[in-house]
Protein backbone atom coordinates (compact mmCIF):
# COMPACT_ATOMS: atom_id res chain seq x y z
CA UNK A 1 0.00 0.00 0.00
CA UNK A 2 1.19 3.39 -0.42
CA UNK A 3 1.44 6.04 2.21
CA UNK A 4 -1.06 8.33 0.46
CA UNK A 5 -3.80 5.45 1.26
CA UNK A 6 -2.28 5.17 4.92
CA UNK A 7 -2.39 9.00 5.33
CA UNK A 8 -6.47 9.09 4.13
CA UNK A 9 -7.63 7.03 7.18
CA UNK A 10 -8.11 7.46 10.89
CA UNK A 11 -6.23 6.38 13.62
CA UNK A 12 -7.90 3.96 14.78
CA UNK A 13 -8.24 2.49 10.80
CA UNK A 14 -4.39 2.56 11.08
CA UNK A 15 -4.04 0.80 14.55
CA UNK A 16 -6.31 -1.89 13.52
CA UNK A 17 -4.36 -2.67 10.49
CA UNK A 18 -1.39 -2.37 12.44
CA UNK A 19 -2.16 -4.72 14.60
CA UNK A 20 -3.82 -7.28 11.47
CA UNK A 21 -0.35 -6.70 9.96
CA UNK A 22 1.69 -7.78 12.54
CA UNK A 23 -0.53 -11.23 12.89
CA UNK A 24 0.03 -11.37 9.17
CA UNK A 25 3.98 -11.12 10.11
CA UNK A 26 4.30 -13.42 12.91
CA UNK A 27 2.27 -16.24 10.88
CA UNK A 28 4.23 -15.33 7.91
CA UNK A 29 7.63 -16.12 9.98
CA UNK A 30 6.15 -19.21 11.28
CA UNK A 31 5.57 -20.23 7.39
CA UNK A 32 8.88 -19.25 6.72
CA UNK A 33 10.75 -21.40 9.78
CA UNK A 34 8.77 -24.39 9.01
CA UNK A 35 9.66 -24.34 5.04
CA UNK A 36 6.03 -23.34 4.38
CA UNK A 37 6.40 -19.80 3.03
CA UNK A 38 5.70 -19.51 -1.01
CA UNK A 39 5.67 -15.44 -1.25
CA UNK A 40 8.98 -14.49 0.18
CA UNK A 41 8.74 -10.96 -0.82
CA UNK A 42 5.81 -10.28 1.17
CA UNK A 43 7.39 -9.97 4.16
CA UNK A 44 9.19 -7.68 3.31
CA UNK A 45 5.98 -5.88 2.08
CA UNK A 46 4.23 -6.48 5.69
CA UNK A 47 7.57 -4.91 7.23
CA UNK A 48 7.29 -2.46 5.09
CA UNK A 49 3.81 -1.63 5.87
CA UNK A 50 3.94 -1.97 9.42
CA UNK A 51 7.12 0.83 8.89
CA UNK A 52 4.26 3.16 7.35
CA UNK A 53 1.64 3.14 9.38
CA UNK A 54 4.05 3.69 12.61
CA UNK A 55 5.74 6.61 10.65
CA UNK A 56 2.14 8.17 10.27
CA UNK A 57 1.21 7.46 13.22
CA UNK A 58 4.05 9.36 14.92
CA UNK A 59 3.73 12.08 12.66
CA UNK A 60 0.61 12.57 13.52
CA UNK A 61 0.92 12.13 17.39
CA UNK A 62 3.58 15.19 17.36
CA UNK A 63 1.76 17.62 15.28
CA UNK A 64 -1.15 16.55 18.29
CA UNK A 65 1.30 17.53 20.89
CA UNK A 66 2.15 21.03 18.99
Amino acid sequence: MKPADFRTKSSDELNDQLLALKKEQFNLRFQKASGQLENTARVGQVRRDIARIKTILGERARSAAN
